[in-house]
C-alpha cells in the first residue's frame, strides 16, 4: 500500500502553511506490520529533509538518533519501517511561522485520522509535541468523545497511561529537526518514551 494514494488534501487552503511544501508519506508499507505510528508536528520546508527522502534527510538523522538514544540500534528509517515503525507529520504542509493555527491542524487531522485507519495492527501512538497531541484529541472530540490528552505540560503529562481506540498513546516531544539536539532534557525523556513504546509491541 502506499499511503500518499489513500490519504491527500483536495483544498490546500489552510492561510498559515506552505502548500507548495506538502507532503504525504509515499513509501510502499504493509498495513499489518505496523505496530508503532509515530507522529510529528509538520512537514519541513525543504523536501530533502522529510523522513523518507533520498540521501541523509535531517528527519531521518534526528529520529534515527532519537531511537538510537532508546537502545534500538537503528542506522536508517528503513530500519525502522522494517521494524513495523510508520513516520508521518500531524500537518502535511510546511509551517510559515513558528505557530500552526488551531483551525489548520483541526482540518488536517482529518488526513491523520484517516492515515490511522490504515493500520489495524497499531499497539502505540507516538505523539511528538503538542501540535501532534491536539491532532489527536480533535479526532477524538470529532467523534463524539473527550480529549485523549488532558491540558498540561508534557514532562508531567507523559507519566500517566492514556489509549485511544484501545491503542496506547505517548505524549512526547518533538524529535524532528534541529532542535532535537539542542535540548538534551527533552531528548532524554524521548528516548524513555521511544523506550516504553518499544516495550510494548516487543
Amino acid at each position: 500500500m502506499r499511503v500518499s494514494q489513500c490519504v491527500g488534501c483536495m483544498k490546500l487552503v489552510c492561510p498559515d502553511v506552505r502548500h507548495d511544501c506538502y507532503l504525504v508519506p509515499g513509501i510502499n508499507v504493509k498495513p499489518e506490520t505496523v505496530s508503532i505510528m509515530m507522529v510529528s508536528e509538520a512537514a519541513p520546508e525543504n523536501a530533502g529533509d522529510y523522513y523518507y527522502a533520498k540521501g541523509n534527510p535531517l528527519f531521518e538523522q534526528t529520529t534515527v538518533q532519537a531511537f538510537n538514544d532508546a537502545g534500538a540500534n537503528v542506522s536508517s528509517v528503513k530500519d525502522l519501517v522494517n521494524r513495523g515503525v510508520y513516520l508521518t507529520t500531524a500537518v502535511k504542509c510546511a509551517k510559515k511561522d513558528y505557530g500552526i493555527q488551531a483551525d489548520t491542524i483541526r482540518e488536517c487531522s482529518r488526513l491523520l485520522e484517516k492515515e490511522l485507519s490504515l493500520f489495524p495492527n497499531v499497539k502505540a501512538l507516538m505523539l511528538m509535541g503538542d501540535v501532534a497531541i491536539k491532532s489527536l484529541n480533535y479526532i477524538a472530540q470529532r467523534a463524539g468523545g473527550k480529549r485523549i490528552i488532558p491540558a498540561g505540560s508534557t514532562y508531567k503529562l507523559r507519566k500517566d497511561q492514556y489509549f485511544f481506540r484501545g491503542i496506547r498513546v505517548f505524549p512526547s516531544y518533538l524529535q524532528a529537526g534541529p532542535s532535537f539536539f539542542i535540548e538534551k532534557s527533552k531528548r532524554r525523556m524521548i528516548a524513555e518514551d521511544i523506550a516504553a513504546a518499544l516495550r510494548l509491541v516487543a
